[in-house]
């Protein structure tokens, strides 16, 4: 309770306004409003506390915040098993994209090769954000020198009609095109995701500095028409 009360004593009302446009899935009425920044220099504050392992535990929360903390908390972690466990019993509670998002265990790029059977696990879940978790793991960690055409495959083979799932596939893909463009374009050249997908993935990766001219020229023309609705 100590700190649920931190987190009203920090609250922001004008933020808490603004948050609740930004998660149109979120009951307004259990946003406190603190700021980012203020959750994580609170994160920081309260984990080596005995109150942070009772926070931890107590799941459900009641308050958007709570879960927000909870995933910041989680993020700073150091060792990898605690951090792995904790993450493992707080995503089945996680009904929203932005804490799904603000859960990143720093850990976690020192532990790739332990991480893989998690991910696996997690994209296979019948729990959106847990997919969607899973995703942005190999979002953040596997595009770069411990990429593998596999994790393409992986993600492509995920099928959805929610829309938060979509839209970090497409996330995935428009950053494949970045970081590993003549692997990934293959896969937009195929079809390989649904066509709403496809051309969100497209529209990101044009959108995209990384992305050169050529390439979202050439994107641009793989896109196609007759998309469908998500949820």
């Amino acid at each position: 309770m100590k700190i649920r009360e931190e987190l009203f004593n920090l609250s922001d009302q004008k933020y808490r306004e603004f948050q609740g446009k930004l998660i149109p899935n979120a009951n307004k009425e259990i946003m406190i409003g603190v700021r980012t920044p203020t959750l994580k220099a609170l994160a920081k504050k309260v984990i080596s506390t005995p109150q942070c392992a009772e926070f931890l535990k107590c799941l459900p929360h009641k308050y958007f915040d709570e879960n927000q903390l909870h995933a910041f908390i989680i993020s700073e972690i150091k060792d990898f098993d605690t951090c792995i466990t904790e993450v493992e019993r707080f995503l089945p509670f996680i009904d929203n994209w932005a804490t799904c998002d603000q859960l990143s265990p720093k850990v976690f790029k020192k532990h790739k090769t332990e991480l893989l059977p998690y991910i696996e696990k997690w994209v296979k879940s019948e729990k959106t954000y847990t997919v969607r978790f899973g995703i942005g793991m190999l979002l953040s960690h596997f595009l770069d020198g411990d990429f593998n055409t596999d994790y393409l495959d992986t993600v492509s083979s995920i099928k959805s009609d929610e829309y938060y799932i979509n839209m970090m596939i497409a996330w995935y893909f428009a950053t494949a095109l970045a970081k590993q463009y003549d692997t990934a374009i293959t896969y937009m050249e195929n079809k390989r995701l649904d066509i709403w997908t496809h051309n969100k993935a497209i529209q990101k990766a044009c959108e995209s500095y990384r992305v050169t001219s050529e390439h979202k020229d050439y994107l641009k023309k793989l896109k196609v028409r007759g998309e469908k609705n998500v949820k």
